[in-house]
């Protein structure tokens, strides 16, 4: 009775991540099927699901009008550097703070995520006098730094809770054999720390690619990532729907394919500890 009961109860799990997961992920399958359509059927009412002429001619005039690849290559710099700079910058921070912890670090830690609950909006007019007054507008450097520091405490947090559950004895008895400090940062505890390192990386990736507000406010066109390349093609005309989800789905793509080749990498880091 008890493994009657345990295994109904399994097929009721699975069947409700199934149905969450497909609901999740409907929307980007109809954007992606729509992107085959022509303008016409885009916007058919009822609408058709697989019975309609497919059609590449969305991507090749997406193609022909932008240079995707700009945009592209511009999302990779931006959102590997500002990640990387986040990395650079969050792991002596998270590391003071779960070893070498003092009375306001908790506080400073509810101090950095109250921040990511500060409306852009609110300070969008002085970062962007800033980057007038620095020449940054429309540079990928300047979105590299302000998606860094919009990134940071959450990437600090991770590493903090990462960190916290690495026995301080480790890196104490590497100090006892001579590791100065960032030996004990380099050769011991980062190491130890790769999933955690590696699920933080590839989160914030995934939330710089994403990222939109920023993007569209401070770049034009030199800088302009695969988020300015979409809203290009909502324009006073109308919304081309086809055109639309063609330029959205070639936006998507590779952090499609990104999240699905490391979801593993993701759960394993999230979800388990450093030390077994």
């Amino acid at each position: 009775m008890a493994r009657a009961a345990t295994n109904r109860r399994m097929l009721v799990v699975t069947l409700i991540a199934w149905t969450v997961g497909i609901v999740i992920f409907f929307p980007i399958l109809w954007t992606a099927l729509t992107s085959f359509k022509t303008e016409a059927e885009a916007v058919a009412a009822p609408p058709t699901f697989l019975a309609f002429h497919w059609t590449l001619e969305n991507y090749a005039e997406v193609q022909q009008r932008s240079d995707y690849f700009l945009h592209f290559w511009n999302s990779v710099v931006i959102s590997v550097g500002s990640t990387l700079l986040g990395l650079l910058v969050a792991v002596p921070a998270a590391w003071s703070m779960a070893f070498v912890p003092g009375k306001r670090t908790r506080d400073v830690l509810m101090w950095m995520l109250s921040t990511k609950m500060l409306p852009p909006v609110g300070v969008l007019i002085p970062i962007y006098l800033l980057f007038r007054d620095f020449g940054l507008l429309d540079s990928r450097i300047g979105l590299v730094i302000v998606l860094t520091l919009i990134n940071l405490p959450i990437i600090v947090w991770m590493l903090f809770t990462y960190f916290r559950e690495i026995p301080g004895e480790i890196l104490e008895a590497s100090r006892m054999d001579g590791a100065g400090l960032r030996d004990e940062i380099l050769f011991v505890l980062l190491p130890m720390a790769v999933p955690g390192i590696a699920s933080t990386l590839l989160l914030n990736i995934i939330l710089a690619w994403n990222e939109a507000f920023w993007t569209l406010n401070l770049s034009a066109s030199q800088s302009a990532p695969l988020t300015a390349f979409i809203a290009s093609y909502s324009s006073p005309e109308g919304l081309f729907y086809a055109k639309l989800s063609a330029a959205s789905t070639m936006a998507v793509a590779p952090i499609l394919v990104l999240g699905w080749f490391s979801q593993k990498q993701l759960v394993r880091g999230l979800t388990f500890g450093a030390v077994k």
